[in-house]
């Protein structure tokens, strides 16, 4: 189901590419925009993940540079039936942690130097756990490409706002179409990124708790890292975080208002806890 997910989005970034190409530039417009589009997702499979690390400062670390977090992801991995992902490290105090990756055999955990610090070792699991679990349903190939294609619209609605920008003086008629159909791409694109992200990330968040929970075998310890990244993250927000990445993290690196919150990219951190409790109970 993710992969055909992927293809869907793969293929709808496409014609996306190609219906703005054709409103800026017509035929010529289109071919332009269907190299860029098959650059993209050529881009979007093999390197979004290599990439995404990059943008947070994520380094890679070896067993000797970083021993236990190194063999807790070995042990659960194993534990996972799933080959060893790399592993990487952040250095920001906002305590998260994600996965990425096109497919399990070339995966990659990363958690911050927050995480590493405000929780203990059977938390930490329970965190790993649930980051292996987007892994093992192959989540983590979908959430990347979700990734680009939000960044994607992002850019899309910005170009809507140069072309209003700079035909907003023209009273042509033509124009006066172009200008309009701009500024419903202008609302409509952001609106579309967001419901997308809620889309694919909150039901992927409830069934990564619950196969993490499986994998480490400790739903109570991953509740109570839950728990703790929420109320850390409010008061130690990802600076450099992005919107269009944000539903990769296991909980949500950006503060938001209350109203906000209903728009996350995450299911309400009490529906999480409630869940995983009732799991530890055997009731789910």
């Amino acid at each position: 189901m993710n992969t055909l997910k992927t293809v869907f989005l793969m293929t709808l970034m496409m014609v996306l590419f190609l219906l703005v190409g054709s409103f800026i530039g017509g035929r010529d417009g289109m071919v332009v925009a269907f190299v860029i589009s098959l650059g993209m997702n050529f881009f979007s499979y093999w390197f979004s993940d290599k990439i995404i690390l990059t943008m947070y400062g994520a380094t890679e670390v070896s067993e000797k540079e970083a021993p236990k977090l190194y063999r807790m992801v070995k042990k659960l991995s194993t534990q996972a039936g799933l080959p060893m992902p790399r592993v990487y490290v952040i250095d920001n105090p906002n305590p998260n942690a994600f996965a990425t990756g096109r497919n399990p055999q070339n995966a990659a955990v990363a958690v911050t130097t927050g995480i590493l610090r405000i929780l203990n070792d059977e938390e930490l699991e329970g965190v790993i756990a649930h980051e292996l679990a987007h892994i093992r349903h192959r989540d983590i190939l979908l959430a990347t490409i979700v990734a680009t294609f939000v960044g994607t619209i992002t850019f899309i609605s910005r170009l809507a706002g140069w072309t209003m920008m700079f035909a907003g003086g023209s009273r042509d008629r033509e124009d006066s179409g172009n200008a309009l159909a701009s500024l419903v791409l202008l609302i409509v694109a952001p609106i579309a990124a967001v419901l997308l992200q809620l889309a694919i990330s909150r039901a992927r968040e409830f069934l990564a708790d619950e196969g993490g929970a499986e994998i480490s075998g400790k739903p109570l310890a991953l509740a109570s890292a839950l728990s703790k990244l929420e109320q850390a993250a409010q008061i130690v927000p990802m600076s450099n975080a992005s919107p269009s990445t944000a539903h990769l993290f296991i909980v949500n690196p950006l503060r938001g208002s209350s109203i906000m919150k209903l728009f996350s990219t995450h299911p309400p951190i009490e529906e999480r806890i409630k869940r995983l409790r009732l799991i530890a109970e055997g009731r789910i």
